[in-house]
């Protein structure tokens, strides 16, 4: 069971990745398009004018698949900007039952904002809505990634609400951990 929720993570984390390098090929090529027709008008000759259509509607979109997919592996990494200065000024007998507590209502956030955004994701599918773009995309897609990267989020606190309960350590801490003593020295 843990080498398939690690897999799902990663997996995650590379959707993510993958939607952050699309914004860099689109941007990229039409910069480079850019830079070309301005080539080609200095030299007094014929622009191509390329444009991507809606570029900055759908690099929003991209951006937005890419923060929410990228939740559940951040949050195991102890990558997320958490505030911990109460949980480290705590004794560990202290910290466990507040950790626990913190970890069940993220949980249960994640899993109701999944659920809410599942619904909006199939209302939008159901109604046909687009966006107001030159380009006409289905809201729907970018609808689904935002809810599948909040479905995998709400796994990973589950998954660390067990860890925590079962009387082991929540695997984000040794990242934080790592931050601090790198501070501490």
């Amino acid at each position: 069971m843990r080498r398939l929720l690690d897999l799902i993570y990663a997996a995650s984390l590379w959707l993510a990745a993958l939607c952050l390098v699309a914004i860099l090929l689109l941007v990229g090529l039409q910069l480079g398009a850019r830079l070309i027709d301005g080539t080609l008008k200095l030299l007094g000759l014929g622009k191509f004018d390329f444009v991507i259509l809606s570029l900055a509607e759908i690099a929003g979109y991209l951006l937005a698949a890419s923060s929410f997919l990228a939740l559940a592996g951040t949050l195991k990494a102890g990558a997320h900007i958490r505030v911990t200065m109460l949980l480290s000024a705590l004794p560990e007998g202290l910290r466990r039952p507040l950790e626990l507590w913190v970890l069940g209502f993220a949980t249960a956030a994640a899993g109701w904002m999944s659920w809410r955004l599942a619904l909006l994701a199939q209302d939008s599918w159901r109604f046909n809505e687009i966006s107001v773009g030159m380009l006409p995309i289905p809201l729907a897609i970018p609808q689904v990634a935002l809810a599948l990267g909040s479905v995998v989020l709400a796994l990973a606190l589950a998954d660390e609400l067990v860890r925590v309960a079962r009387g082991g350590s929540p695997s984000f801490r040794a990242g934080e951990d790592a931050l601090t003593l790198g501070k501490e020295g």
